[in-house]
Order: structure tokens, then sequence, then C-alpha cells
């Protein structure tokens, strides 16, 4: 770096060439994503081109150096927001795999339909099955968008009661049949 700050063109070609290999190692250790470290190289040459003239030749140029990549490498944390990009491929072997659905899920939901009453059913199946919007359903069922609403919320509660009773059936708990006896008869 004295040589390129006395004028030696093929000094400071030299000069920066050598530090960008020191400089990519020392961004990807630092956690950024890689698509990052490029750009991160490039601003810390360009801050060693303008400030230059900054660094005391009596002293070693290392730190120097050092000292300006630290602080890109914070300014780019700091305008990623802290998040930091992990690639899922990497995880594939430490996730677990997702359970497989069992094909009777379709069937349950099917039965757990049928215990609704129809007004029920009718705004739960038009609503979260086929996706339409309170409006478009009330006028479906040539009701008011309030019944609607009242029905869609008395069958989803209905289904999580269904479901939770079942869960409890499934793992052989004695407190299913307390907890349905406890909540009284289940309204329709």
């Amino acid at each position: 770096m004295r040589a390129a700050n006395a004028g030696d063109a093929a000094a400071y070609d030299r000069c920066l060439r050598s530090i960008a290999g020191v400089l990519r190692a020392r961004v990807r250790r630092s956690g950024l994503a890689a698509a990052d470290t490029e750009d991160i190289v490039q601003e810390v040459l360009l801050a060693v081109h303008l400030k230059r003239h900054t660094w005391d030749e009596t002293r070693p140029f290392g730190p120097w150096l050092q000292a300006i990549a630290r602080h890109k490498v914070i300014d780019a944390m700091r305008r990623r927001g802290g998040r930091t990009d992990l690639p899922l491929d990497d995880l594939a072997d430490v996730l677990p795999a997702p359970e497989a659905e069992p094909a009777a899920r379709g069937f349950e939901v099917e039965r757990a339909l049928q215990k609704l009453s129809a007004a029920e059913r009718a705004a739960v199946e038009a609503i979260t099955v086929d996706g339409a919007g309170i409006a478009e359903t009330a006028q479906k069922l040539g009701t008011s968008p309030g019944a609607v609403r009242v029905a869609l919320h008395r069958g989803l509660r209905r289904l999580a009661r269904l479901a939770e009773a079942a869960d409890e059936d499934f793992r052989g708990g004695a407190e299913a049949p307390a907890a349905r006896a406890k909540g009284g008869h289940e309204r329709r």
C-alpha cells in the first residue's frame, strides 16, 4: 500500500487484488448471505480507494483494512435488519420429514360435517371449503350475512369440540367422557 500511495499503479492493482481474497473470507465468516459477499467486498475496496490517504504509513495496514471491513459488514447487517438467510437445503437432513396425512382424514371431516345442522354445514362448506365470501354465501343461502357469520362460528366451534373429543378418544384418555358430560349437551 505504501508503493500504491507513492503513485505506483501496478502496486496498487496488486494490493487491491490481494486484499480482495482476504476480504471475501472475512465477509463470508460474518454470517451474511453469499449473495451479499461480493457487494460488501466491493464496498470495502471502494472505501479503501477513497480513504487510502487516511492510512498512517507508520502503522500496520491490516488492522486499518479490517476496521473498514468490520464497519461495512455491520452496515450491511443493519440494512438487513438483523435477518439472515439460511438456505433450507442445508437443513434438509436435520428437519424431520412431514408426517403423511392419513387417507381416512377426508372421511373423518365429512363425518364431522354431517353432525352439524344444515345451516352450519352449508356456511362452513361454502366459506372454508369453497372459499366463498360471507355476502356471497348469504345470497346463495337466501339469508343475511349476520346469520351466515353466526352459523359459521357455531359450526366451526362445534367442529373444534368434535375434534377435541375425537383426539381424547384416540389417546385413550379417560377424561374425554367426563369432559363431554361436564360440558353438558352441545347446541345445534
